[in-house]
């Protein structure tokens, strides 16, 4: 990789995100609870429950979080987070949100699905919006907010097997769910396309798009995990790695500082912002808007017009984005940021597609 890989970085502190206020929900929010007071204080409350990563996970929950606190100060409301630290939290969290007469329940991440369908089927007249996951059959007070996080992770495929020194490129996520095989799908046919016009034969480790399989740490907390998979990587020589795994994928960002000549794509926030301490290391981001579908979800609410149509981020609507390259802007050849660019034009306009049997398209 280029000498830009081999910057000092200093180590990240993981502190909270916001200092937040007393809710102003019908009862007092419970003990794991945060809230911020709007402007005017008004009377509608969004509240919002987190998957077991927390609101500091420098991924979806935080994008998610600051989406509500975008709505907070824009549209005068209170909002208040709970944060599970367990799935055994899913449950009694979504309750205590319901419980606090929340005008919206934002709920974080695929394993609360089963959560808020039990919760809005018992509660009609509340209002749901879930971050990354859609009911098999849709609920009429919950809205999915989906994104096809393939079409961004083909880029930076793409990308990587255009800027490897090594050939060996590799992605691992945290579980193997659909909303982490998205972006390694997305990842290794980006690859497996620079490699067809190329002529490249650059080898993605950790994910086999054919069988749906590959490396994965078991949670999304434990960094020793991700640093350990990450090394196994480096060892086989991947100069590239991207984590789809949120806080676990620090880790990996400390194994290739170690390391010295391994770069990170980073995914759901641009990884140069949310995890600036390791900002050198992040050649780009798959970015998921997240913050944008729940402020407009919650604005939409607001005014009296939630639906539970289901909102797809995509490249065209820019739901989600490849972030920009920062430090290595100069290390890219622009020839290989011209292709990026065309192959994104391509898939905006339908020339391309990106497949992936976990794409909301393909739902």
């Amino acid at each position: 990789m280029k000498n830009s890989m081999k910057k000092t970085v200093w180590p990240i502190a993981l502190g909270g995100i916001c200092a937040v206020a007393v809710a102003a929900c019908g009862q007092p929010p419970p003990e794991n609870a945060a809230s911020a007071g709007g402007p005017g204080g008004a009377d509608f409350q969004a509240c919002m429950v987190t998957d077991s990563g927390g609101i500091d996970d420098r991924s979806f929950n935080e994008s998610a979080w600051e989406g509500l606190q975008q709505a907070e100060a824009e549209l005068g409301i209170e909002s208040t987070v709970v944060e599970s630290t367990t799935e055994t939290d899913f449950t009694p969290n979504v309750q205590q949100m319901v419980a606090a007469d929340c005008g919206l329940v934002v709920t974080v991440g695929f394993l609360l699905g089963d959560a808020t369908a039990a919760a809005a089927t018992a509660n009609p007249d509340e209002r749901f919006a879930i971050v990354d996951f859609a009911h098999e059959e849709p609920i009429e007070n919950v809205k999915p907010l989906m994104f096809d996080t393939a079409q961004a992770s083909f880029l930076a495929g793409y990308l990587a097997a255009g800027t490897t020194t090594t050939g060996t490129v590799a992605t691992f996520g945290g579980l193997n769910i659909p909303t982490v095989s998205i972006f390694m799908d997305g990842f290794a046919a980006g690859v497996e396309h620079h490699n067809q016009v190329k002529g490249t034969t650059v080898q993605v480790l950790g994910w086999d798009p054919a069988t749906q399989n590959g490396s994965f740490t078991g949670d999304f907390q434990n960094q020793a995990n991700g640093q350990n998979l990450a090394n196994t990587f480096i060892q086989q020589g991947a100069d590239i790695i991207m984590p789809v795994a949120g806080p676990v994928g620090l880790g990996a960002a400390a194994a290739a500082q170690e390391a010295g000549d391994v770069a990170l794509i980073w995914v759901d926030t641009d990884g140069y912002e949310s995890a600036s301490q390791y900002a050198p290391l992040f050649l780009t981001s798959v970015v998921k808007e997240i913050d944008n579908a729940v402020l407009e979800t919650t604005r939409q609410t607001v005014d009296g017009a939630f639906s539970g149509e289901p909102y797809v981020g995509t490249l065209a609507n820019e739901g989600v984005s490849l972030a920009p390259y920062h430090d290595f802007a100069d290390d890219v050849p622009v020839e290989l940021q011209a292709e990026v660019e065309q192959l994104h034009r391509q898939i905006v306009d339908g020339t391309l597609s990106v497949p992936s049997p976990s794409s909301p398209a393909a739902s």
